[in-house]
């Protein structure tokens, strides 16, 4: 964890989705917002997702098209594995391709923190199916080969956007919003009239653990559903915590005061992501001031400790707003640096 302290994270950046689809468009809205002119610190520009493009831009379709050796194909109700790649793996993967190229046109030189996203192994064995139309969830050998499809897919991604964007650390981000549903038993299986039986923690944790392994710098998961399991992500390695700060209740009030302690990254998501009226930049952090006052932690220590994201993914607002959000949030990282107390 003591070189991950040491990372030059940002104080602020994007959840993933975008919305629209203009890769080209989009990278140049993300680069705008969160690269500042003269390239110095205080940077962490993010890969744009756009979902609204259809299947295969979507956060389940783009990671199947990451997987090594394993193929999906789109049915009426979801994602399904495929004996070979045919036109939805090949459709997202040419849009992950549009989007790096996008990406790379407008990273020439950076030389900062970059931010890459893929659904994580709990969440995508939770959408997708296996040829019987059940989840893999259900299928204790098929998560493991799920995860272990993911773990190789994504250290050639990394490879990848390496090669594109040479000066840049990279931050992978798992995106794990049903994690907290696969803990408590509550995903629904295929008749929907009963629920997979919850994973064993230590099951849920040692395959996040081999994942977030696969990247020699650090790992944010990220979930925007409520009760997210700082503790257990802490304990698979994960690097950095972003989560929806309005979903917070004080009973995550000692999980996350641990987290902060210990170093993780704690990514508030508090800038709404779908259109409304924003507050001002100060306003928008008030509740994280009012947290770290409740927790007992040294003010001064704010700023190091998080990094401020819109609440979830933007694909469901107005580019404009989507524009002003990511604005919004450099700023409200800081009014937070400025004036931590």
């Amino acid at each position: 964890m003591s070189e991950q302290n040491n990372f030059p994270w940002g104080p602020a950046t994007g959840v993933g989705s975008m919305p629209g689809g203009d890769a080209r468009e989009t990278a140049k809205t993300v680069t705008g917002s969160l690269i500042g002119a003269d390239g110095a610190s205080g940077d962490f520009p993010h890969l744009a997702e756009l979902p609204a493009r259809g299947p295969g831009a979507d956060m389940i379709g783009r990671t199947i098209g990451l997987l090594v050796e394993m193929y999906g194909h789109v049915e009426p109700s979801g994602w399904r594995v495929s004996d070979r790649p045919g036109r939805d793996t090949r459709r997202a993967r040419s849009w992950l391709g549009e989007d790096l190229d996008a990406l790379e046109e407008f990273t020439q030189e950076y030389t900062g923190p970059l931010k890459v996203q893929a659904v994580g192994p709990w969440t995508l064995a939770a959408a997708l199916e296996l040829r019987g139309g059940e989840l893999s969830l259900g299928d204790p050998g098929a998560c493991r080969d799920l995860a272990g499809s993911l773990a190789e897919g994504l250290r050639d991604h990394l490879a990848d956007v390496r090669r594109r964007v040479p000066g840049a650390q990279l931050v992978l981000q798992l995106d794990e919003p049903s994690l907290t549903s696969v803990l408590r038993g509550q995903i629904r299986t295929a008749s929907g009239y009963r629920t997979h039986r919850a994973v064993d923690r230590q099951v849920v944790e040692a395959a996040l653990r081999d994942v977030v392994a696969v990247h020699d710098g650090p790992v944010v998961v990220h979930s925007c559903a409520p009760d997210v399991p700082f503790a257990l992500l802490r304990r698979a390695g994960a690097a950095g915590v972003s989560f929806d700060f309005s979903l917070l209740t004080e009973r995550d009030d000692e999980q996350i005061g641990e987290a902060a302690e210990s170093g993780i990254k704690l990514f508030a998501g508090v800038v709404p992501g779908i259109d409304g009226s924003l507050s001002d930049p100060a306003g928008s952090v008030m509740g994280v001031r009012t947290l770290w006052r409740r927790l007992g932690l040294n003010p001064g220590t704010l700023s190091e400790s998080v990094v401020i994201t819109p609440a979830c993914g933007m694909a469901g607002a107005s580019p404009a707003y989507a524009r002003a959000a990511l604005a919004h949030c450099v700023r409200a990282a800081r009014s937070l640096a400025n004036n931590p107390e």
